[in-house]
């Protein structure tokens, strides 16, 4: 994304090599070209996927050196010709821009699409001062109020904290909207991390009965306050007595034992292989997380119980505006859920979510 003319001098935090410290180096802030909006960051959430870049050996499709992060938040400050009405905007960058031109885009697939944009991997991404980014499918933030300051009052956050609705509140607001959960489903939510939590969240606010798998304590105990109808410790059952379980939560409901809905939030191998346990009649199952492990499953289940299993990949930007409704009109709550540090912090925030230090999604504030 090449823009012309040098205004200022910023600064990016930069992936140099798989498993080394990222680098904090000054960068050219350059004004936005056609079809481009420069975005002054106020917030970018940590994401798995940033992990699995930097210590996984998931490779960026961009080249290294590269400046990771895709959950943003900011204001535009620049915008190519066309555009300018974005300009002082509060906004939200999706985490996967489609470019809306091509034969699959026209078709309703964005999500398929091969020119999509995603930063801190096509292109250099959120873990900086400022950000060049597709200007169409930006989500305007003030435009669910009479201004920014009554939006963030009504959600109870700030506009860095909104970042994580960039890809942990729309990735799976995109799954259950894929699969018409409503009122009178049973979702199961499998690993209620960041993803996960604000999964259980929005089937809570669609009217689900809703229950999650997650070993950790803290998590269960804060979504139960939140939405989560019930939620269980997997750690030492069997997949029949989870099944079981499950079972039991539908029968008190009143809601059928077929037809269940469940989502793979985890993205561990544990996760996919309790997820696939779960099957039953009629049941839909959507992989959101990700994970390079494989796992051995048995196929025919799909036939066997006239099952459905599905991924899902990020969320297309035109769902973006109905998600943060959710969040700002109070169904989903965020700011129990994130936790701000200052960007120059980003290695020590990396490691503790690497190795699950922290309950929280962490938001880095430039």
């Amino acid at each position: 994304m090449a823009g012309t003319t040098e205004t200022t001098t910023g600064f990016g935090w930069v992936m140099t090599a798989p498993g080394e410290p990222m680098e904090r180096r000054s960068t050219a802030v350059v004004r936005p070209g056609p079809g481009e909006a420069l975005v002054r960051v106020a917030g970018c959430g940590v994401c798995h996927t940033d992990l699995g870049f930097l210590y996984d050996g998931v490779k960026p499709r961009a080249a290294l050196p590269l400046v990771l992060g895709h959950e943003i938040s900011g204001e535009v400050v620049a915008a190519g010709p066309g555009h300018e009405h974005l300009v002082g905007r509060p906004v939200i960058v999706p985490a996967v821009t489609p470019c809306g031109e091509c034969a699959v885009c026209r078709a309703g697939h964005g999500t398929l699409c091969a020119a999509q944009c995603m930063p801190g991997n096509d292109v250099p991404g959120g873990f900086a001062s400022h950000v060049t980014v597709p200007a169409r499918g930006l989500c305007l933030v003030d435009e669910l109020g009479a201004s920014l300051g009554e939006v963030l009052e009504r959600c109870g956050c700030t506009l860095a904290e909104l970042a994580v609705v960039a890809d942990a509140v729309t990735t799976p607001f995109q799954a259950l909207t894929r699969a018409r959960v409503a009122r009178g489903d049973l979702v199961v939510v499998v690993g209620l991390g960041g993803v996960g939590g604000f999964a259980a969240q929005i089937a809570h606010a669609l009217g689900a009965t809703t229950v999650g798998f997650e070993v950790r304590k803290e998590r269960l105990e804060l979504l139960e306050q939140h939405g989560l109808d019930v939620g269980l410790d997997p750690s030492g059952c069997d997949p029949r007595s989870l099944r079981e379980s499950v079972r039991s939560v539908a029968a008190a409901h009143d809601l059928p034992a077929t037809r269940w809905k469940i989502f793979e939030c985890s993205g561990s191998a544990a996760g996919q292989e309790l997820a696939w346990s779960l099957l039953g009649p009629g049941a839909y199952l959507s992989i959101v997380g990700y994970t390079r492990e494989k796992v051995a499953l048995r196929l025919s289940n799909l036939m066997a119980f006239d099952a459905k299993a599905v991924g899902n990949w990020g969320c297309l930007p035109e769902l973006y505006p109905a998600a943060l409704k959710l969040v700002v009109d109070g169904d989903v709550s965020l700011a129990r859920f994130v936790q701000t540090f200052p960007m120059d912090e980003i290695q020590n925030v990396m490691e503790d979510l690497r190795d699950h230090r922290t309950l929280r999604r962490p938001v880095l504030v430039p």
